[in-house]
Order: C-alpha cells, then sequence, then structure tokens
C-alpha cells in the first residue's frame, strides 16, 4: 500500500493565523511560513480582515501619549501590568 506524500506542507487554518498574525507584523516569521501564511490570507476574507484590525490597532496605539489616559485608566494598565508580571514569573 503507498501512502502518498504531499508535495507542499499543509495549510494554515483560521486558529493557527491568528497566533502567527504577530510574529507576521515583526517579521519574525520564517519565510516557509510566512508563505504559508500569506497563502491563507489570500483565500480568507475573514484573516485579512483580523490582520487589518492589528495593523490599524498598532498604528492608533502608537499615537497615545501618558497625558492621553485618565488616571483611571493608568491605574487599570498598572494592575494588568503587574498581574501578567505576577503571572510570568510563576513559570
Amino acid at each position: 500500500m503507498r501512502i502518498p506524500i504531499p508535495l507542499r506542507p499543509p495549510g494554515v487554518v483560521c486558529q493557527q493565523a491568528v497566533e502567527l498574525v504577530t510574529d507576521y507584523l515583526e517579521g519574525a516569521l520564517p519565510r516557509p511560513e510566512r508563505r504559508r501564511f500569506e497563502r491563507h490570507l489570500a483565500s480568507c476574507p475573514h484573516c485579512t480582515e483580523y490582520l487589518a484590525q492589528m495593523r490599524a490597532t498598532i498604528r492608533l496605539a502608537g499615537r497615545i501619549t501618558p497625558d492621553d489616559l485618565t488616571p483611571q485608566m493608568q491605574d487599570e494598565f498598572i494592575a494588568l501590568y503587574r498581574q501578567w508580571r505576577a503571572e510570568t514569573s510563576d513559570d
């Protein structure tokens, strides 16, 4: 019995694409992974829209200054950061 060997690596599914977005935007994906990701984007309008939303979020967030945050927002960000640090220091 012959088992066919795929000529191409399997494609990316949407959940994988979402997990790869940050590395893609930072240019940290190896070339083969980047190509697989881009092939998926070419045929998936949902992931293409998600990528556009992430780019817009990064662009807009880059314009925020400390003066733009209310004292409550600053407190919330500090609390989130402290929680994240506590969780990552447990690893």
